[in-house]
């Protein structure tokens, strides 16, 4: 459902999407997928965007009904309303880049061993007294 007395607020105040994008920390793209109500405005984004237009937040709120939020193309990852918004039940895994997925497990395999070193470094301490 679209945003429209987000959309018209902004235009009064003579903001740009790419204004608010910027303030709310997402990309522009993203912030047009929220005021056209594909995307999903968590009640955080809710306060920020009513604190950048000056505004109540009542003046700008409308319920959600978004449907679509994972967007696993994009190589920035910053938008925190995948996770509080509705996300589809298609897996959407197979979208990401495979140098991705093998970085990211060089990082755990990295961790692992990092867990691993500090469990023995915990052995040789002696006990802690209550």
């Amino acid at each position: 459902m679209q945003k429209e007395k987000l959309r018209v607020i902004r235009k009064q105040k003579g903001y740009t999407q790419q204004q608010v994008a910027d303030f709310i920390a997402t990309d522009v793209s993203n912030y047009s997928r929220k005021e056209s109500g594909d995307v999903r405005i968590v009640r955080e984004e809710w306060d920020k965007i009513a604190r950048f237009l000056n505004v109540p937040v009542e003046d700008i709120y409308e319920e959600e009904e978004a449907t679509v939020v994972v967007n696993n193309n994009h190589p920035v990852f910053n938008d925190r309303s995948s996770s509080a918004g509705i996300i589809t039940t298609q897996n959407n895994y197979d979208n990401i880049p495979g140098d991705i997925i093998k970085n990211l497990q060089n990082y755990i395999d990295l961790l692992k061993e990092e867990n691993e070193k500090l469990k023995e470094e915990l052995k040789g301490l002696p006990k802690a007294r209550k």
